[in-house]
Formats: C-alpha cells, sequence, structure tokens
C-alpha cells in the first residue's frame, strides 16, 4: 500500500477518539512515519502503537503525538523548542506547522539517527542540540512554545525563564502515580498551569549527558 495511503488510514484511526485541527492533520500527511521506526518494526509503522527504537527509548504512538502537537495551540507560531528528541518524528511533524523548530536530545545515538532522518527528508528548519534539556537551549531563547516528551517530575525553571510571554508549555508530568499532560501559560511573568489528561512517556533521563 502506497505511503499516503497507509497516512490516511492511520490519521482515520487517530480521528476516531481524536478530532485533528486541519494545520496538524495537514502536517501528518507529510511525514511518513516509517522512516522513524527500526526496520524490524517497518510493518508496525502505521499503527496506533509506541515502539521500541535505540538506547531503550520509544517512539510515542501517532495519537499521543497527535494530542501534543494539537495542545501547543501551533497556528501561526514562529519558534518551538522541543526537549527530548528520541526518533526525531515529534520534531519533523512540528516543522511543517512552525517556521523554526529547535530541538536537544541528551543520547548522542538517537541524535546522530534523528539528524540523519531530517537530512533524508531535506527538512532545513529543525535545529539540533546535543545536551541535556532540562537547562533548554538559551541561545535561541524566548521560545513560543515549548513541549517535553518525557515525563518530568517538576518543570525545570531554566525552561520557563526561556518561555516568551504568553507562551504555552506542554509536558507530561508525574502527579503521584499519575502521568498527566499538563498545560503551563506564562502571563505577565506567572505561569499557570491546567491538567488536560492521563498519558504514558518514558522519565525525563537525568545524569551525564551521553
Amino acid at each position: 500500500m502506497p505511503a499516503t495511503k497507509r497516512l490516511q488510514r492511520m490519521i482515520g484511526e487517530i480521528e476516531k477518539t481524536f478530532q485533528l485541527d486541519p494545520h496538524v492533520h495537514n502536517a501528518f500527511m507529510q511525514v511518513d512515519r516509517e522512516i522513524f521506526v527500526p526496520p524490524s518494526f517497518k510493518h508496525l509503522a502505521y499503527n496506533l502503537d509506541a515502539l521500541p527504537i535505540v538506547a531503550s527509548q520509544w517512539i510515542s504512538s501517532p495519537l499521543t503525538v497527535a494530542k501534543m502537537t494539537q495542545y501547543l495551540e501551533l497556528d501561526g507560531v514562529d519558534s518551538v523548542l522541543e526537549v527530548g528528541c528520541g526518533s526525531g518524528y515529534q520534531a519533523a511533524i512540528l516543522s511543517k506547522i512552525c517556521r523554526r523548530v529547535f530541538t536537544i536530545e541528551r543520547i548522542d545515538a538517537l541524535m546522530r539517527e534523528a539528524r540523519g532522518r531530517f537530512t533524508q527528508l531535506d527538512i532545513n528548519n529543525i535545529f539540533t542540540h546535543f545536551d541535556d534539556g532540562q537547562r533548554g537551549w538559551k541561545r535561541y531563547a524566548p521560545y513560543e512554545r515549548i513541549l517535553l516528551s518525557a515525563t518530568a517530575k517538576e518543570i525545570p525553571q531554566a525552561l520557563f525563564d526561556q518561555l516568551a510571554e504568553g507562551g504555552i508549555l506542554i509536558a507530561p508530568v508525574q502527579k503521584g502515580s499519575a502521568e498527566i499532560i499538563t498545560r503551563f501559560h506564562k502571563s505577565r511573568g506567572r505561569i499557570s498551569r491546567r491538567d488536560i489528561e492521563s498519558c504514558r512517556f518514558v522519565p525525563i533521563v537525568d545524569g551525564t549527558v551521553k
């Protein structure tokens, strides 16, 4: 089956439970998920499943990526920072909506593979950084939107400092034994938060960048 048909079918499955905004729908149609999964899992690339990748990490379900993307409210947004590049799939989706995507990854093997995929797909508006994402990327701050692609016990102050006035940060946050997709909004220098829904992500990795 051609990739376009597979993507249409995948989006159809997503929209059985979560209706996509037009700009998010269009972004998903432009990124072939098969490129971002290991060869042994390509037959599952268009299913709504999280799949294992290198370094004991995971590529999120397309449904989860769709939700995180839409919750960012990206229509008309110029710059977004992603903490946790992973396979690069989420950044690739963001790149079809925003003019500039800045993505940080602390695991070298993941960063190298993601960069190779961006080159393969001729995506030129993703800027990558090998570092601990919990520090953010001060050089290009402030960011209109920030996305954490791993569960945090709390959001580092450095990320709030790099969030633009009026900006939105979306992150899965540990809350007791649960993980909750949480929306943070910055207004007049103050941060408000709203719980959106339960979720399941890999935890943010602490320790030495490797």
